[in-house]
């Protein structure tokens, strides 16, 4: 029954019906194999959904696109130039410190991906030529998910249950991140003394560098207080997004004075229509969840992986070889609602740490946003920009490569996710 829903959604997918009714199509299949009422669809569709941590997922949401809409993107650009001065490949990193900036308020990929192409790539292309830009904003938009808040990461813990808390998958990102970040820094810098891209920038200078710590200091407020507020256990991450999205409205309407009321339409419709298809893909695949544990695909799944190692290490390596052939053809939300209560148990029995294999299976799915033929950021990139996706893939691969290192470096020493949790009593 089992490999009969899972052929069903795969088959409908492909087909181009969208992924959350392809899940409906392959449960409602299963539920009729299996003989079960399907009476039993309603309640358990609406209980899948009926959680007051989901409720974090549109909040986010609409407290980053208030800050990109409230003009946050030039104070980030401009911080950044500050910092970095004159330095060969220096309009580079400045992209990336704005992409890190955007990750601590944003944390979504695509929405991060939408600001900085439309904002950054006209000056880039400008000394980098169209392919590096592109590659370089693809990049930088894909620290969103992995430097907390994070949309993937509250996804991802849902899924795997009362083992990990929101707060915890956020904490574990801000070493990797941090990593992350400073490798992307040093790879622009090779890049641009390789290929000998012209200096760039201004001087650094002390009264920038405080006139720009001055305009984007309560900015960068909004992190301190919202995931400070999560860690210290003053809010639950749902209350941290509401939070949120009030000083988000704060800043806008009375700091930039950029957001207009006409704006806010528009920005709850995008965070409904993407919670909406978050809900529903959520609410099919606890039916198809329940049809594989009725199945005991997990106990099958599990004694299969066994069978094949008893190493963790060697666990966590099937599993990245999978989720690397899985990021490419499958959307990474649905991707976490449909493997992460499947594989979360078999990694507990390993001994393996909940917060580390949570955060590492982000990371192998964060990664399949860049590389193709369903890499979400460079479809998103590609429509705003116009470049070529072969150019942009092209362009990619380096930062693609930094990822995968940082990936194979946390797997190795599991203390790099695990080390800032474990400190804060997660």
């Amino acid at each position: 029954m089992s490999l009969f829903v899972i052929i069903t959604f795969l088959a409908l997918a492909f087909l181009g019906m969208p992924l959350a009714f392809s899940l409906g199509v392959a449960a409602m299949t299963g539920l009729w194999l299996a003989d079960i009422d399907l009476l039993m669809l309603p309640p358990r569709l609406m209980n899948a959904i009926n959680s007051f941590p989901l409720m974090s997922i549109p909040l986010f949401m609409i407290a980053g696109e208030l800050m990109l809409k409230g003009g946050i993107m030039e104070r980030l650009v401009d911080f950044a130039n500050a910092f970095i001065g004159r330095v060969r490949g220096g309009l580079a990193q400045v992209t990336i410190v704005a992409g890190a900036g955007l990750a601590s308020v944003s944390g979504a990929a695509v929405a991060d991906a939408s600001a900085l192409s439309s904002t950054l790539v006209p000056s880039l292309k400008k000394q980098y030529g169209l392919g590096f830009s592109t590659g370089l904003v693809a990049a930088a938009a894909n620290l969103g998910p992995i430097i907390p808040p994070s949309g993937a990461m509250i996804v991802c813990a849902f899924m795997a249950g009362s083992s990990v808390s929101v707060g915890g998958m956020f904490m574990s990102g801000v070493v990797p991140g941090l990593i992350l970040f400073a490798s992307f820094m040093v790879l622009c810098w090779f890049i641009a003394w390789k290929r000998d891209y012209p200096l760039a920038g201004q001087p650094v200078t002390l009264p920038a560098i405080l006139r720009e710590l001055r305009r984007s200091f309560i900015v960068f407020l909004m992190p301190v207080i919202v995931i400070g507020g999560i860690v210290a256990g003053v809010f639950t991450p749902t209350e941290g997004a509401a939070v949120g999205v009030c000083y988000a409205l704060f800043l806008g309407f009375f700091v930039t004075r950029r957001l207009r009321l006409a704006d806010l339409p528009t920005v709850l419709l995008a965070a409904a229509k993407t919670s909406a298809l978050v809900g529903a893909m959520i609410a099919f695949a606890s039916t198809v969840t329940f049809l594989f544990t009725i199945d005991l695909l997990p106990m099958k799944l599990a004694a299969l992986m066994q069978g094949i190692t008893d190493s963790p290490f060697l666990f966590l390596c099937l599993i990245a070889l999978m989720l690397l052939v899985v990021g490419m053809f499958l959307e990474s939300n649905a991707a976490y609602i449909m493997l992460v209560p499947l594989f979360h148990p078999i990694a507990l029995q390993y001994g393996i740490d909940p917060l580390h294999f949570g955060f590492l299976f982000v990371l192998n799915l964060v990664i399949g946003m860049l590389t193709p033929p369903v890499g979400v950021v460079l479809f998103v990139v590609c429509g705003i920009t116009g470049v070529r996706m072969g150019e942009l893939v092209r362009e990619s691969w380096p930062f693609i490569a930094v990822m995968y290192a940082v990936l194979l470096l946390c797997m190795v020493f599991p203390g790099i996710v695990t080390w800032l949790p474990e400190r804060l009593g997660y």
